[in-house]
């Protein structure tokens, strides 16, 4: 007798949430025709097929090869009560620590973007107080001990009446980097609150929006055309010497032709320290979102920069270890006759990757024995301020044999970082329990980026309750089955 087999390989399992009613669903990881996908069943709502990776075997070496042993927070702030991710805080149950916390000071904007996880906008008045957001500061302290890098987010940060007051309370704390991230409309036009921004250098960083260099799609994704103001900020910073990352929300048929443009016009200012890609997430507000139109893998976008930046290759994009589902990165080195020379120009693949496929071989060759793995997922973290990063290129690049390894400043590096934010429909539980960007609140919780939006954000907290009301019922209803009910 012939038996049927599937049309696919069954790779996994995890867990998800319905797109629909976001209650806790199984999901399959399946392997198909190269692809990688996400199948889910909800008894309410049905099944449901997601694209994970249009590259299975890259999928793979995030599973398989670019993994570490899991960093712990200070303290867990919340119990285990109803399970991943309705009991975010963290919660012991979290397998990263916060290699990046964000403090949001302000709902309120100067913009109101088609695309804002936020949901921002000048219709929003609301700043949070001086109180709370010392609270939050101190929330990211209690849980870090000494924190990598916190950013000040909003809303537009830089509209907050106590800016200053809060980048002084920040800088009074044990924390090693500052980020402002920020649409830069107010360093473009207030010459005297960029000059006192720039006083806070070096150990503060902006995070400039920069999806375009195009006015359809800047309309598309902003709602205006900021390519003025976007050329006045940076000009201006570059002129102040501000570190500064370009940070590019891309989306399908919009922008993701512009992803080596943008590289390139980050490699022409000295200011800018690399540039951050970040597919469209369907939270806040996504006007015009299509997923099945618009949405972007972080192997898609891999494969775009090494289609369009003319600097790197596949093989020079990585998993970032802490989350490799949903981060991946390339370094690289400004040649002084400009241009850019990625890591693994100077150190091999196959050198790094070769023998066992669980493990990055060790090296010998210079009298003492060195773990390129622990050095390279050192490089390769999301808990790097420029010159952190610099540092740590530096001390790889010189225990290894044969390379003339420069000196370097974080003026020498540029990072390309893609950092994909799972929504409801791509959220797979094992890789939220990774995530290493959390949202600090005042009442001492850090919440997981993609967890806040879809439950902890605004009126999803309701939602967020009657799911656990739900859960709560079905605890109950269990614990009261007699054991002996089986026989």
């Amino acid at each position: 007798m012939t038996r049927k087999v599937r049309p696919y390989l069954f790779y996994d399992t995890t867990q998800s949430v319905c797109t629909t009613c976001l209650h806790p669903v199984e999901a399959k990881i399946l392997v198909k025709d190269g692809k990688v996908y996400m199948d889910k069943w909800c008894p309410a709502h049905g099944t449901e097929r997601v694209l994970v990776s249009d590259d299975a075997d890259y999928y793979r070496l995030c599973r398989e090869v670019y993994v570490k042993p899991p960093e712990m927070p200070a303290r867990f702030a919340t119990p285990m009560q109803y399970g991943c991710p309705y009991d975010c805080g963290l919660c012991p149950d979290h397998m990263q620590h916060s290699c990046l916390s964000i403090v949001e000071i302000s709902d309120h904007c100067n913009l109101r973007c088609p695309t804002c996880y936020a949901g921002s906008g000048p219709e929003r008045t609301t700043h949070r107080s001086f109180e709370d957001v010392i609270a939050m500061l101190d929330t990211v302290v209690a849980s870090e001990g000494e924190a990598d890098v916190v950013q000040i987010s909003g809303g537009e940060p830089t509209l907050h009446p106590q800016f200053f007051e809060i980048l002084d309370a920040a800088r009074a704390r044990p924390i090693k980097h500052l980020m402002v991230n920020t649409n830069g409309l107010r360093i473009a036009q207030d010459a005297a609150f960029a000059e006192r921004l720039a006083s806070y250098a070096p150990g503060i960083e902006v995070y400039l929006q920069f999806d375009s260099l195009r006015r359809e799609a800047l309309m598309d994704l902003r709602g205006a055309d900021l390519r003025g103001p976007h050329d006045a900020a940076l000009k201006r910073l570059n002129e102040l010497g501000v570190s500064t990352t370009l940070v590019m929300t891309v989306k399908r048929g919009v922008n993701d032709d512009e992803v080596g443009d943008i590289i390139r016009h980050g490699e022409s200012y000295a200011c800018v320290r690399g540039v951050t890609l970040q597919p469209i997430q369907d939270a806040g507000r996504v006007e015009g979102y299509d997923p099945a139109r618009h949405r972007l893998t972080v192997s898609e976008l891999r494969r775009r920069i090494a289609e369009q930046s003319g600097s790197f290759t596949l093989q020079d994009v990585l998993p970032v270890p802490c989350n490799p589902d949903t981060l991946a990165m390339a370094y690289a080195l400004r040649k002084p006759e400009g241009g850019l020379a990625p890591l693994t120009r100077f150190v091999d693949p196959e050198t790094l990757l070769a023998g066992d496929r669980s493990t990055i071989s060790y090296e010998r060759e210079i009298g003492r024995d060195l773990d390129l793995r622990s050095q390279l997922f050192k490089l390769f973290s999301t808990n790097h301020s420029p010159e952190s990063g610099a540092n740590c290129l530096s001390e790889l690049l010189c225990c290894l044999p044969r390379i003339d390894a420069p000196s370097l400043s974080y003026r020498d590096v540029f990072r390309v970082l893609i950092v994909q934010f799972m929504d409801a429909q791509s959220l797979d539980i094992r890789a939220l329990k990774k995530s290493c960007v959390h949202m600090a609140q005042a009442d001492g919780r850090m919440i997981p980026f993609e967890a806040y939006n879809l439950f902890y954000r605004d009126e999803k907290a309701v939602q967020l309750k009657r799911i656990r009301e739900g859960l709560e019922s079905a605890r109950q209803r269990r614990s009261s089955i007699p054991i002996s009910a089986s026989t």
